[in-house]
């Protein structure tokens, strides 16, 4: 696979990471590539809270993939601790290299070394490739999600 890092997303990052998240047809409706300004108010929300982990992967210094892991202290399942992994994207360059179970494997070591209990994620109904990716994975569809947009 070559040499990958993955760390800490920072500011410079937010060109590559837009342009991920709004290349494929779900992102090209969310995302505003244009507008930057929404995105560096995010990354500095993130950065501020230390249950949010917004990293990029990086490939000879092009930042080919990135995700987001959030940790959940909670009182459910006896107090346990879950992670949620969002936003994951992978370069149509990288797409079938490894990168994309590397990067969710770096996603639950990082959750147990955090004493998380459960890593969560969800993916949009219309993503059938990912949805087998993640089984692959050992992740099993056990709910089902809803969202109000607000």
């Amino acid at each position: 696979m070559g040499d990958l890092d993955i760390r800490t997303a920072v500011a410079e990052d937010i060109p590559a990471i837009v342009a991920l998240l709004a290349d494929d047809p779900l992102g090209a409706q969310r995302e505003s590539p244009d507008d930057l300004a929404p995105y560096r108010s995010a990354l500095e929300r993130l950065t501020a809270d230390p249950n949010q982990r917004l990293v990029v992967a990086v490939r000879e210094g092009r930042v080919v993939g990135t995700l987001q892991l959030t940790i959940i202290p909670g009182l459910s399942r006896r107090g346990a601790t879950r992670s949620v992994i969002e936003g994951v994207r992978v370069h149509t360059d990288e797409r079938g290299s490894g990168l994309g179970t590397r990067f969710i494997e770096w996603a639950i070591e990082e959750s147990r070394r955090e004493n998380c209990q459960l890593v969560q994620l969800t993916s949009d109904v219309t993503r059938t490739d990912a949805h087998r990716f993640y089984e692959r994975l050992g992740f099993v569809a056990s709910h089902v999600g809803f969202k109000l947009p607000l």
